[in-house]
């Protein structure tokens, strides 16, 4: 029998206002599809710490085996790239923004294992440095990225175009030494450009960055600008992202369990 307590994924929440008749309240959200990822897909425990901030992340981030930044119908702010808002009627996070950029550098520094997902693609690339387009569809050379809003999800969700990994890279890896592999596409913003410190990993045909890593990372460090925990059990490509990121939270939670128990048996020594 395993004894051993399940890999925790620190799923960061949205911060939005529900409500109606005029009245509004705060809440903290997480996707169900991202959670239930985690779970299927990398066999690991999903958990949020509600209200976590920069000054939180310390005494938090010893505490779980993972990060995944998720997608969200908000966008990063652009004022961290230095631009002003395209499109003031799309959804911004500026809280969300303030924790995951520090949560990113992070991860990076103390080897925690992270996966990005759409906004938590575009996070990590800004939080390194890196810039976006706002509106991918109207830039000369790209392609419209965005999907049918009115579309099920079902149809939101297929794939839509192919995505040529990078050979050798870690994504060219997971999708089996394929030239291309097909995914679907959900976004309206996209890399502009990339981060000093990442590397690109795949690219749509229009040349967009689909999937980058950090570079001379210690642990799992990538992300990819599609949306691989719909229904990631149903696709092997999908699959591989999550079992090979689920493998790399098992490892810390090996390191982090020994050190826990290294700290205990100080504790009774000195006792």
């Amino acid at each position: 029998m395993n004894t051993l307590p399940p890999c925790l994924v620190w799923l960061p929440a949205d911060h939005r206002l529900l409500g109606d008749h005029g009245h509004q309240m705060p809440f903290l959200m997480l996707g169900d599809k991202y959670a239930r990822a985690i779970k299927v897909g990398a066999k690991a425990q999903p958990v949020m710490f509600p209200l976590a901030d920069v000054d939180s992340i310390d005494e938090l981030l010893p505490m779980v085996d993972g990060v995944m930044l998720t997608g969200s119908p908000s966008n990063v702010h652009p004022s961290h790239f230095n631009e002003a808002v395209a499109d003031p009627s799309l959804p911004l996070d500026p809280v969300r923004d303030e924790l995951t950029f520090a949560l990113v550098k992070a991860c990076v520094q103390q080897g925690v294992p992270l996966l990005g997902v759409c906004r938590g693609f575009q996070e990590i690339n800004v939080a390194m440095g890196g810039s976006l387009h706002q509106r991918v569809q109207e830039v000369p050379g790209l392609m419209d990225h965005r999907e049918s809003k009115t579309a099920p999800f079902e149809e939101q969700y297929a794939p839509s175009h192919a995505i040529i990994p990078v050979a050798g890279s870690a994504l060219h890896e997971w999708a089996l030494g394929a030239s291309e592999v097909r995914v679907n596409s959900l976004h309206g913003q996209g890399i502009n450009q990339l981060a000093p410190g990442l590397e690109a990993m795949a690219h749509a045909p229009d040349g967009l960055v689909e999937a980058f890593s950090v570079k001379g990372a210690r642990n799992f460090a990538h992300a990819v600008q599609f949306h691989p925990e719909w229904r990631c059990w149903e696709s092997p490509f999908y699959t591989a992202i999550f079992e090979a990121f689920g493998r790399a939270c098992e490892s810390r939670r090996s390191v982090r369990l020994q050190a826990a128990d290294l700290a205990q048996r100080h504790a009774t020594l000195g006792a």
